[in-house]
């Protein structure tokens, strides 16, 4: 799983990286939990949280079956 994740996390990268932003892709557990890191502008920004659910975790569920949700580390 792991791999579709890293995958689909470079689609979405280019939006991120357009703002200054980017994403690193920290952990996949088990149990279908993705952990990232914001990186760049995104790791600052007040819209970070919506980044992270309305965005990348929702790219991630529709692509990677077995994602169960995105969880930003630091």
């Amino acid at each position: 799983m792991r791999d579709k994740v890293e995958a689909e996390l470079n689609n979405i990268r280019p939006a991120l990286q357009a703002d200054g932003g980017d994403v690193e892709l920290v952990n996949v557990t088990a149990d279908g939990v993705v952990q990232v890191r914001l990186k760049g502008h995104c790791a600052g920004c007040p819209m970070a949280q919506m980044t992270i659910k309305g965005g990348i975790e929702r790219r991630l569920k529709k692509a990677v079956p077995g994602v169960k949700s995105v969880e930003a580390v630091n």
